[in-house]
């Protein structure tokens, strides 16, 4: 059994991201999955004076430390303008600083919604080509379209069946692939 470390890469409290994770989360059976909220790990804006000034935060480095301890991780990330959040942005670019190769072999299910039918895909194409520069691998992506048209809130399921299939098999070939 495998430690997998889930979060969104989003700061809102209504976050479709964080929903989707959530949910994803829900259908991991083979392994201890543990969800949290970057939000819990403030993280001032990122600025190499700043970094000069205040070092690397306790709670950077408790982020780190979770980050270490898993064997696995799944994000989903959210797009602001065509980007991942300056929220995720910045968590990114502080665990970098503190040690760059910070994903050094994680193995990692990344997704990524919005409310339009590209599901958050630059996002998501942004944040996987980022990863293998810390050393992790992606070894699973999904990009989930128009979330409030796809997903229930009040069941908390995806409710259009070909996403549903198309999301399961992802999350199972996540399990088994961490599995090894």
């Amino acid at each position: 059994m495998k430690k997998i470390l889930a979060f969104a890469g989003s700061n809102s409290s209504t976050s479709i991201n964080y929903q989707l994770i959530s949910y994803a989360t829900s259908l991991i059976s083979q392994h201890e999955v543990e969800l949290i909220k970057l939000t819990d790990y403030p993280l001032v804006l990122f600025g190499e004076d700043i970094e000069k000034e205040l070092g690397y935060s306790a709670e950077l480095r408790l982020l780190l430390n979770r980050i270490k301890d898993a064997d696995a991780l799944m994000i989903s990330v959210n797009e602001h303008n065509g980007g991942p959040s300056v929220f995720f942005k910045n968590v990114m670019d502080w665990l970098s600083r503190i040690e760059y190769k910070y994903l050094k072999g994680k193995k990692v299910l990344l997704m990524s919604t919005s409310t339009g039918s590209r599901g958050g895909a630059s996002s998501l194409e942004y944040v996987k080509s980022r990863i293998p520069r810390h050393d992790g691998e992606v070894i699973e992506s999904f990009s989930f379209p128009s979330f409030n048209e796809n997903f229930s809130l009040s069941e908390n399921k995806i409710i259009n069946e070909e996403l549903a299939l198309g999301f399961i098999d992802v999350i199972q070939n996540f399990e088994h692939q961490i599995a090894g």
